[in-house]
Protein backbone atom coordinates (compact mmCIF):
# COMPACT_ATOMS: atom_id res chain seq x y z
CA UNK A 1 0.00 0.00 0.00
CA UNK A 2 1.03 3.59 -0.61
CA UNK A 3 0.28 6.17 2.07
CA UNK A 4 1.07 9.46 0.32
CA UNK A 5 -2.28 10.77 1.47
CA UNK A 6 -3.84 10.66 -2.00
CA UNK A 7 -3.52 7.05 -3.17
CA UNK A 8 -4.05 4.05 -0.90
CA UNK A 9 -3.09 1.38 -3.45
CA UNK A 10 -1.74 1.45 -6.99
CA UNK A 11 -1.41 -1.34 -9.56
CA UNK A 12 2.09 -2.50 -10.42
CA UNK A 13 1.44 -1.42 -13.98
CA UNK A 14 -1.32 0.92 -15.14
CA UNK A 15 -2.91 -0.32 -18.37
CA UNK A 16 -3.30 1.92 -21.38
CA UNK A 17 -6.28 4.24 -21.24
CA UNK A 18 -7.56 7.42 -19.63
CA UNK A 19 -5.92 7.57 -16.15
CA UNK A 20 -8.59 7.06 -13.51
CA UNK A 21 -8.54 7.16 -9.72
CA UNK A 22 -11.19 5.02 -8.02
CA UNK A 23 -12.37 5.98 -4.55
CA UNK A 24 -11.32 3.21 -2.20
CA UNK A 25 -14.95 2.52 -1.38
CA UNK A 26 -15.33 0.55 -4.64
CA UNK A 27 -14.10 -3.03 -4.91
CA UNK A 28 -11.30 -3.51 -7.42
CA UNK A 29 -10.29 -6.99 -8.51
CA UNK A 30 -6.80 -7.88 -7.32
CA UNK A 31 -6.15 -4.45 -5.79
CA UNK A 32 -6.38 -3.69 -2.07
CA UNK A 33 -9.69 -2.10 -1.11
CA UNK A 34 -9.86 -0.75 2.44
CA UNK A 35 -13.06 1.34 2.49
CA UNK A 36 -10.84 3.78 4.38
CA UNK A 37 -10.72 1.45 7.41
CA UNK A 38 -7.85 -0.36 9.09
CA UNK A 39 -10.26 -3.27 9.55
CA UNK A 40 -9.99 -3.96 5.81
CA UNK A 41 -6.30 -3.10 5.39
CA UNK A 42 -5.56 -6.47 3.75
CA UNK A 43 -8.83 -6.89 1.85
CA UNK A 44 -8.28 -7.75 -1.83
CA UNK A 45 -11.55 -8.26 -3.74
CA UNK A 46 -11.95 -11.01 -6.33
CA UNK A 47 -14.24 -8.87 -8.51
CA UNK A 48 -14.55 -5.18 -9.30
CA UNK A 49 -17.59 -3.02 -8.67
CA UNK A 50 -19.93 -2.68 -11.63
CA UNK A 51 -19.20 1.05 -12.05
CA UNK A 52 -15.47 0.31 -12.22
CA UNK A 53 -16.01 -2.37 -14.84
CA UNK A 54 -18.13 -0.03 -16.96
CA UNK A 55 -15.43 2.64 -16.96
CA UNK A 56 -12.70 0.12 -17.80
CA UNK A 57 -14.74 -1.21 -20.72
CA UNK A 58 -15.04 2.38 -21.96
CA UNK A 59 -11.27 2.89 -22.02
CA UNK A 60 -10.50 4.22 -18.55
CA UNK A 61 -7.49 2.74 -16.76
CA UNK A 62 -7.41 2.39 -12.98
CA UNK A 63 -4.29 4.23 -11.85
CA UNK A 64 -4.97 3.79 -8.13
CA UNK A 65 -7.36 3.85 -5.22
CA UNK A 66 -8.16 7.24 -3.75
CA UNK A 67 -7.90 7.92 -0.03
CA UNK A 68 -11.10 8.92 1.75
CA UNK A 69 -12.70 9.67 5.06
CA UNK A 70 -13.03 6.40 6.99
CA UNK A 71 -16.03 4.44 5.66
CA UNK A 72 -16.91 7.61 3.68
CA UNK A 73 -18.53 9.02 6.84
CA UNK A 74 -16.99 12.50 6.89
CA UNK A 75 -16.26 15.65 4.94
CA UNK A 76 -12.54 16.33 5.56
CA UNK A 77 -10.74 13.12 4.50
CA UNK A 78 -8.77 13.23 7.75
CA UNK A 79 -8.08 9.50 7.84
CA UNK A 80 -6.50 8.30 11.12
CA UNK A 81 -5.08 5.16 9.48
CA UNK A 82 -3.88 6.28 6.07
CA UNK A 83 -3.21 9.98 6.50
CA UNK A 84 -5.09 13.19 5.78
CA UNK A 85 -5.60 13.88 2.09
CA UNK A 86 -3.60 17.00 1.10
CA UNK A 87 -5.09 19.79 -0.98
CA UNK A 88 -2.70 20.31 -3.92
CA UNK A 89 -3.97 23.81 -4.74
CA UNK A 90 -4.17 25.03 -1.15
CA UNK A 91 -1.55 23.55 1.20
CA UNK A 92 -2.76 23.61 4.78
CA UNK A 93 -6.40 23.49 3.69
CA UNK A 94 -8.74 20.49 3.63
CA UNK A 95 -9.24 18.62 0.38
CA UNK A 96 -12.82 17.98 1.47
CA UNK A 97 -14.48 14.62 1.74
CA UNK A 98 -15.28 11.97 1.68
CA UNK A 99 -13.96 11.58 -1.90
CA UNK A 100 -10.94 13.71 -1.03
CA UNK A 101 -8.29 11.53 -2.67
CA UNK A 102 -10.18 11.65 -5.95
CA UNK A 103 -10.35 15.46 -6.06
CA UNK A 104 -6.75 15.80 -4.89
CA UNK A 105 -5.47 13.43 -7.60
CA UNK A 106 -7.31 15.49 -10.22
CA UNK A 107 -6.09 18.81 -8.84
CA UNK A 108 -2.51 17.52 -8.77
CA UNK A 109 -2.72 16.37 -12.39
CA UNK A 110 -2.06 12.74 -11.44
CA UNK A 111 -5.16 11.44 -13.28
CA UNK A 112 -7.72 12.74 -15.75
CA UNK A 113 -10.84 11.16 -14.26
CA UNK A 114 -12.16 9.95 -10.92
CA UNK A 115 -14.98 7.76 -9.66
CA UNK A 116 -16.44 8.98 -6.38
CA UNK A 117 -19.46 8.57 -4.14
CA UNK A 118 -21.72 11.17 -2.61
CA UNK A 119 -24.09 10.61 0.33
CA UNK A 120 -24.27 14.16 1.68
CA UNK A 121 -21.87 16.06 -0.57
CA UNK A 122 -18.89 13.71 -0.85
CA UNK A 123 -18.30 14.31 -4.57
CA UNK A 124 -19.20 18.00 -4.60
CA UNK A 125 -17.44 19.19 -1.43
CA UNK A 126 -13.95 17.93 -2.35
CA UNK A 127 -14.50 19.27 -5.86
CA UNK A 128 -15.27 22.66 -4.32
CA UNK A 129 -12.25 22.56 -2.02
CA UNK A 130 -9.81 21.47 -4.75
CA UNK A 131 -11.14 23.62 -7.59
CA UNK A 132 -12.30 20.67 -9.69
CA UNK A 133 -15.63 19.46 -11.10
CA UNK A 134 -17.88 16.80 -9.61
CA UNK A 135 -21.29 15.45 -10.57
CA UNK A 136 -23.76 13.59 -8.36
CA UNK A 137 -26.23 11.93 -10.75
CA UNK A 138 -29.87 11.17 -10.07
CA UNK A 139 -30.33 8.49 -7.44
CA UNK A 140 -29.88 5.03 -8.91
CA UNK A 141 -28.57 6.14 -12.31
CA UNK A 142 -25.08 4.78 -11.64
CA UNK A 143 -24.93 1.32 -9.99
CA UNK A 144 -23.47 0.91 -6.51
CA UNK A 145 -22.97 -2.86 -6.69
CA UNK A 146 -19.58 -3.63 -5.15
CA UNK A 147 -19.40 -0.33 -3.27
CA UNK A 148 -19.45 -0.17 0.55
CA UNK A 149 -22.68 1.53 1.62
CA UNK A 150 -22.94 4.49 3.95
CA UNK A 151 -26.66 5.39 3.93
CA UNK A 152 -28.14 3.42 1.01
CA UNK A 153 -31.04 5.68 0.01
CA UNK A 154 -28.76 8.74 0.17
CA UNK A 155 -25.77 7.12 -1.61
CA UNK A 156 -24.86 8.04 -5.19
CA UNK A 157 -21.89 7.14 -7.40
CA UNK A 158 -20.66 9.61 -9.96
CA UNK A 159 -17.88 11.17 -12.04
CA UNK A 160 -15.25 13.71 -11.03
CA UNK A 161 -12.92 15.48 -13.46
CA UNK A 162 -11.32 18.81 -14.28
CA UNK A 163 -14.01 19.83 -16.79
CA UNK A 164 -17.74 19.34 -17.19
CA UNK A 165 -17.42 17.64 -20.62
CA UNK A 166 -15.12 15.08 -19.03
CA UNK A 167 -17.79 14.35 -16.41
CA UNK A 168 -20.38 14.04 -19.17
CA UNK A 169 -18.18 11.56 -21.05
CA UNK A 170 -17.76 9.50 -17.89
CA UNK A 171 -21.49 9.46 -17.24
CA UNK A 172 -22.10 8.08 -20.72
CA UNK A 173 -19.91 5.14 -19.76
CA UNK A 174 -21.38 4.77 -16.27
CA UNK A 175 -25.03 4.99 -17.33
CA UNK A 176 -25.64 3.30 -20.70
CA UNK A 177 -28.53 5.01 -22.41
CA UNK A 178 -27.77 8.41 -20.91
CA UNK A 179 -28.26 10.98 -23.68
CA UNK A 180 -26.40 14.29 -23.31
CA UNK A 181 -28.27 17.45 -24.22
CA UNK A 182 -26.88 20.42 -26.09
CA UNK A 183 -27.78 24.00 -25.21
CA UNK A 184 -27.31 26.70 -27.81
CA UNK A 185 -27.58 29.39 -25.15
CA UNK A 186 -28.12 29.77 -21.42
CA UNK A 187 -31.28 31.70 -22.36
CA UNK A 188 -32.99 28.37 -23.00
CA UNK A 189 -33.45 27.57 -19.32
CA UNK A 190 -35.23 29.20 -16.40
CA UNK A 191 -33.02 29.34 -13.31
CA UNK A 192 -33.91 29.66 -9.65
CA UNK A 193 -31.16 31.18 -7.46
CA UNK A 194 -31.04 30.32 -3.76
CA UNK A 195 -28.99 30.35 -0.55
CA UNK A 196 -26.33 32.83 -1.71
CA UNK A 197 -27.11 35.05 1.30
CA UNK A 198 -25.86 32.22 3.54
CA UNK A 199 -22.38 32.23 1.98
CA UNK A 200 -19.26 34.21 2.89
CA UNK A 201 -19.05 37.57 1.06
CA UNK A 202 -16.68 36.67 -1.78
CA UNK A 203 -18.19 33.21 -2.28
CA UNK A 204 -21.58 34.90 -2.52
CA UNK A 205 -20.22 37.43 -5.00
CA UNK A 206 -18.77 34.71 -7.25
CA UNK A 207 -21.88 32.55 -7.18
CA UNK A 208 -24.17 35.49 -7.89
CA UNK A 209 -21.89 36.49 -10.78
CA UNK A 210 -22.36 32.97 -12.14
CA UNK A 211 -26.11 33.38 -11.83
CA UNK A 212 -25.97 36.60 -13.83
CA UNK A 213 -24.80 34.62 -16.85
CA UNK A 214 -28.31 33.10 -17.02
CA UNK A 215 -30.63 35.73 -18.54
CA UNK A 216 -33.80 34.02 -17.25
CA UNK A 217 -33.35 33.84 -13.51
CA UNK A 218 -35.23 34.61 -10.34
CA UNK A 219 -34.65 34.33 -6.62
CA UNK A 220 -36.22 31.39 -4.81
CA UNK A 221 -36.84 31.10 -1.09
CA UNK A 222 -35.86 27.46 -0.63
CA UNK A 223 -35.92 25.60 2.67
CA UNK A 224 -32.86 23.70 3.82
CA UNK A 225 -33.22 20.02 4.70
CA UNK A 226 -34.00 20.46 8.38
CA UNK A 227 -34.70 17.46 10.55
CA UNK A 228 -33.67 14.66 8.17
CA UNK A 229 -30.41 13.77 9.94
CA UNK A 230 -31.97 10.96 11.99
CA UNK A 231 -33.14 9.26 8.78
CA UNK A 232 -29.58 9.31 7.47
CA UNK A 233 -28.22 8.08 10.79
CA UNK A 234 -30.71 5.24 10.88
CA UNK A 235 -29.37 3.92 7.59
CA UNK A 236 -25.78 4.26 8.80
CA UNK A 237 -26.76 2.24 11.87
CA UNK A 238 -28.21 -0.52 9.69
CA UNK A 239 -24.98 -0.74 7.68
CA UNK A 240 -22.58 -0.73 10.63
CA UNK A 241 -24.45 -2.37 13.50
CA UNK A 242 -22.94 -5.85 13.17
CA UNK A 243 -19.38 -4.74 12.36
CA UNK A 244 -19.40 -2.09 15.06
CA UNK A 245 -20.52 -4.63 17.66
CA UNK A 246 -17.30 -6.61 17.26
CA UNK A 247 -14.82 -4.06 15.85
CA UNK A 248 -15.75 -0.70 17.41
CA UNK A 249 -12.27 -0.32 18.94
CA UNK A 250 -10.81 -0.40 15.43
CA UNK A 251 -12.90 2.53 14.24
CA UNK A 252 -11.17 5.93 14.35
CA UNK A 253 -12.38 8.37 16.99
CA UNK A 254 -14.26 10.61 14.56
CA UNK A 255 -16.27 7.87 12.85
CA UNK A 256 -16.66 5.79 16.02
CA UNK A 257 -18.40 8.76 17.63
CA UNK A 258 -20.80 9.26 14.72
CA UNK A 259 -21.58 5.57 14.22
CA UNK A 260 -22.10 5.12 17.96
CA UNK A 261 -24.59 7.98 17.98
CA UNK A 262 -26.37 6.52 14.97
CA UNK A 263 -26.75 3.10 16.56
CA UNK A 264 -27.89 4.61 19.87
CA UNK A 265 -30.67 6.79 18.45
CA UNK A 266 -34.25 5.71 19.02
CA UNK A 267 -36.67 4.30 16.47
CA UNK A 268 -38.90 7.28 17.17
CA UNK A 269 -36.12 9.71 16.22
CA UNK A 270 -35.54 7.83 12.99
CA UNK A 271 -39.25 7.88 12.17
CA UNK A 272 -39.35 11.65 12.72
CA UNK A 273 -36.37 12.04 10.38
CA UNK A 274 -38.04 9.97 7.69
CA UNK A 275 -41.24 12.01 8.01
CA UNK A 276 -39.22 15.22 7.72
CA UNK A 277 -37.64 13.87 4.54
CA UNK A 278 -41.05 13.23 3.01
CA UNK A 279 -42.21 16.73 3.89
CA UNK A 280 -39.02 18.14 2.38
CA UNK A 281 -39.68 16.35 -0.91
CA UNK A 282 -43.10 17.99 -1.07
CA UNK A 283 -41.77 21.42 -0.09
CA UNK A 284 -39.02 21.40 -2.70
CA UNK A 285 -41.25 20.14 -5.49
CA UNK A 286 -43.60 23.04 -4.81
CA UNK A 287 -40.85 25.65 -4.32
CA UNK A 288 -39.03 24.69 -7.54
CA UNK A 289 -42.08 24.51 -9.79
CA UNK A 290 -41.55 26.49 -12.98
CA UNK A 291 -37.75 26.47 -13.05
CA UNK A 292 -35.52 24.15 -15.06
CA UNK A 293 -32.43 24.57 -12.90
CA UNK A 294 -31.41 25.60 -9.40
CA UNK A 295 -28.22 27.56 -8.81
CA UNK A 296 -26.72 27.71 -5.33
CA UNK A 297 -23.31 27.82 -3.67
CA UNK A 298 -21.79 24.35 -3.33
CA UNK A 299 -20.56 25.32 0.12
CA UNK A 300 -20.73 28.53 2.11
CA UNK A 301 -16.99 29.11 2.33
CA UNK A 302 -13.69 28.17 0.74
CA UNK A 303 -11.71 25.12 1.86
CA UNK A 304 -11.34 25.24 5.67
CA UNK A 305 -8.00 24.64 7.41
CA UNK A 306 -6.77 21.05 7.22
CA UNK A 307 -6.75 20.71 11.01
CA UNK A 308 -10.40 21.73 11.42
CA UNK A 309 -12.54 19.52 13.67
CA UNK A 310 -14.75 17.65 11.22
CA UNK A 311 -17.75 17.24 13.50
CA UNK A 312 -17.77 21.02 14.09
CA UNK A 313 -17.85 21.69 10.32
CA UNK A 314 -20.47 19.17 9.26
CA UNK A 315 -23.69 21.15 9.60
CA UNK A 316 -22.52 24.24 7.73
CA UNK A 317 -20.41 22.43 5.14
CA UNK A 318 -23.17 20.08 3.94
CA UNK A 319 -26.09 22.48 4.26
CA UNK A 320 -26.33 23.08 0.48
CA UNK A 321 -25.38 19.57 -0.66
CA UNK A 322 -27.25 17.16 1.63
CA UNK A 323 -30.68 18.41 0.42
CA UNK A 324 -30.12 16.85 -2.98
CA UNK A 325 -29.09 13.50 -1.52
CA UNK A 326 -32.33 13.52 0.44
CA UNK A 327 -34.19 14.24 -2.80
CA UNK A 328 -32.07 12.13 -5.17
CA UNK A 329 -31.72 15.06 -7.60
CA UNK A 330 -28.68 15.47 -9.90
CA UNK A 331 -26.22 18.14 -8.76
CA UNK A 332 -23.03 19.49 -10.32
CA UNK A 333 -20.25 21.43 -8.58
CA UNK A 334 -17.85 23.55 -10.63
CA UNK A 335 -15.41 26.34 -9.77
CA UNK A 336 -16.60 29.89 -10.37
CA UNK A 337 -13.61 32.08 -9.53
CA UNK A 338 -11.40 33.08 -6.60
CA UNK A 339 -13.03 34.01 -3.31
CA UNK A 340 -11.68 34.49 0.23
CA UNK A 341 -7.85 34.16 0.41
CA UNK A 342 -7.80 33.62 -3.34
CA UNK A 343 -9.22 30.11 -2.96
CA UNK A 344 -11.87 28.86 -5.37
CA UNK A 345 -15.57 29.33 -4.88
CA UNK A 346 -17.86 26.66 -6.30
CA UNK A 347 -21.31 26.95 -7.81
CA UNK A 348 -23.85 24.13 -7.66
CA UNK A 349 -26.33 23.45 -10.48
CA UNK A 350 -29.29 21.17 -9.74
CA UNK A 351 -32.39 19.85 -11.49
CA UNK A 352 -35.16 17.45 -10.47
CA UNK A 353 -34.45 13.73 -10.63
CA UNK A 354 -33.97 12.46 -14.16
CA UNK A 355 -32.86 15.80 -15.61
CA UNK A 356 -29.13 14.98 -15.46
CA UNK A 357 -28.66 16.08 -19.08
CA UNK A 358 -30.01 19.56 -18.29
CA UNK A 359 -27.58 20.01 -15.39
CA UNK A 360 -24.55 18.90 -17.39
CA UNK A 361 -25.52 20.91 -20.48
CA UNK A 362 -25.93 24.07 -18.40
CA UNK A 363 -22.65 23.33 -16.64
CA UNK A 364 -20.83 22.98 -19.95
CA UNK A 365 -22.22 26.29 -21.20
CA UNK A 366 -21.35 28.07 -17.95
CA UNK A 367 -17.84 26.63 -17.93
CA UNK A 368 -17.37 27.67 -21.56
CA UNK A 369 -18.51 31.19 -20.71
CA UNK A 370 -15.80 31.40 -18.05
CA UNK A 371 -13.18 30.13 -20.50
CA UNK A 372 -14.23 32.66 -23.14
CA UNK A 373 -14.15 35.56 -20.66
CA UNK A 374 -10.54 34.73 -19.73
CA UNK A 375 -9.30 34.86 -23.32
Amino acid sequence: MTHDGIFLARPEQVPDGIPLVVKDLFDTEGLTTTYGSIIFEHHVPTASAEAVRRLERAGYANAGKGNLHEFAYGITSQNPWFGTVPNPIAPGRTAGGSSGGCAAALAAGLVDAALGTDSGGSIRLPSACCGTVGFKPSFGLVPLDGCYALAPTFDHAGPMARTVPDCTAMLRALAPGFAPRALESLEEIEVGVAWTERADPLVRERVEAAAERFPRRRRLDLPLAAGIGPAFMGEVADVHRDLYATEHERYGDNVRTKVGRAIAQSDADRARGEAARERYREQMAEACAGVDLLLTPTQAYVAPPADSVEIDLRVTMIQFTLPFNALGWPALALPCGPAEMGLPASVQLVSPAGDDAVVLAAGERLEAAYSNSRR
